[in-house]
């Protein structure tokens, strides 16, 4: 899960006194744990939100596929070539999902691909960064999977109740994805120095990226505040930060790894490590399409989009001519 959030700036929620009879009404559903459904009356900045949400999540699944299944014909054995199969098809999967859910709030899913492909839409900035050699598949299902079940697992508890019922299954599947990808890792570092200097590699390059999954600061998190308060967001970025750190650090002392990090330390007082902000600068020139692959993810989905016109056309075919059908046969 890879809903990143990415714009910065102050946001104000509305108090009670500013709010509509109507939207007053809507947040005391919220604040009583009621799921709302498409039919159901909201804001628009709620459903603007989540549009922007659900899609960028939906695409970052999707994108997610490409430095992943770069590696299906080159994994080490027959077993991890179809482990590997099985995860890049969970991840297509993960994207059908949520671009279901984005339609249920009026949105088409071409009119979200076509601003993934314009730019006006995001992806998970993480997914702009190469895949080296096989030791990087498995920091990314440890890592990258790890922080995106870090994200997922609350948003099972989502206001809104299609994105909340696509995140069980998906959920499911992500925890699959981290342990596939602990696996690796585990071997690797078992292994021969030279494999595990491998693993130790992709740890280092990886780290960074995946502590910017969560977002920028909360202080500068645009939409944090609104979106907790419609819980559309349960957690704060700066709290699963620092809860993905906690949980992973022990699990690369098991491995025999060392996290890139001169500053970090476990704070007793605070019950957890304290750690190393990102380069957010870094974070934000890869947003803007400065990264090692931006460009090369792009071409990619674009290509993919242009070559699989022909299939489109002929399904929409396909389905006028059943629906002629049937209502001939119903007249």
């Amino acid at each position: 899960m890879y809903a990143q959030m990415v714009k910065t700036g102050v946001s104000a929620v509305k108090t009670r006194e500013e709010m509509s009879e109507q939207e007053r009404a809507f947040q005391a559903r919220i604040d009583a744990g009621e799921k709302i459904e498409p039919k159901d009356w909201m804001p628009d900045e709620y459903r603007k939100t989540l549009i922007r949400q659900i899609g960028q999540h939906a695409h970052s699944e999707v994108v997610g596929q490409l430095p992943e299944g770069n590696w299906i014909t080159r994994a080490p054995t027959l077993e991890r070539k179809a482990i590997l199969l099985a995860k890049v098809q969970d991840e297509a999967g993960h994207g059908l999902y949520l671009y279901c859910a984005a339609e249920t709030l009026g949105i088409s899913r071409d009119e979200m691909i076509e601003m993934l492909h314009a730019g006006k839409m995001k992806y998970s900035s993480i997914f702009n960064y190469p895949t080296l050699n096989w030791a990087d598949i498995g920091a990314i299902g440890w890592l990258v999977d790890g922080a995106a079940i870090m994200n997922q697992v609350p948003l099972q508890r989502t206001s809104y109740g299609p994105y909340s019922r696509a995140m069980i299954r998906i959920c499911k599947e992500e925890s699959f994805h981290q342990r596939q990808g602990y696996d690796i890792m585990m071997k690797m570092a078992a292994g021969s120095p030279e494999q595990k200097a491998m693993a130790q590699d992709a740890l280092n390059r990886f780290w960074y990226p995946s502590l910017m999954m969560f977002g920028p600061s909360d202080k500068e998190s645009v939409h944090s505040a609104q979106s907790m308060a419609w819980k559309i967001k349960i957690n704060t970025n700066d709290e699963l930060r620092q809860k993905f750190v906690d949980q992973t650090v022990p699990q690369a002392e098991y491995l025999g790894l060392k996290v890139p990090d001169e500053a970090l330390r476990w704070n007793e007082d605070k019950g957890g490590y304290d750690f190393s902000e990102p380069d957010w600068n870094e974070f934000f020139e890869v947003l803007r399409g400065n990264g090692p692959c931006n460009r090369d993810r792009m071409r990619a989905r674009v290509k993919a989009w242009e070559d699989g016109a022909w299939f489109r056309e002929g399904l929409l075919a396909h389905g006028e001519k059943r629906a002629a059908r049937r209502l001939k046969t119903a007249a």
